[in-house]
């Protein structure tokens, strides 16, 4: 396995990266959220269901191409 060249710019621009970790927040709210019953009004699906679409959003991210990130982005 090797790193793209410009890895840092990656890892600091890309909606892939950002939303991948959005993705992690949420699942370990889903995971805490038994630990918060009461405090947070909010059902188990709801957390499950976001981490989804920022899974899938951050695919079709990963396919797009940004500025930033690959200097090509139109």
């Amino acid at each position: 396995m090797k790193l793209v060249s410009n890895w840092r710019a990656v890892l600091k621009h890309a909606w892939s990266v950002r939303l991948l970790l959005l993705a992690g927040i949420l699942s370990g709210l889903e995971v805490a959220l038994p630990l918060l019953d009461g405090i947070l009004p909010v059902p188990p699906t709801v957390f499950a269901s976001l981490s989804g679409l920022c899974v899938c959003m951050a695919f079709i991210a990963r396919l797009v191409a940004q500025q930033k990130v690959s200097g090509n982005g139109k």
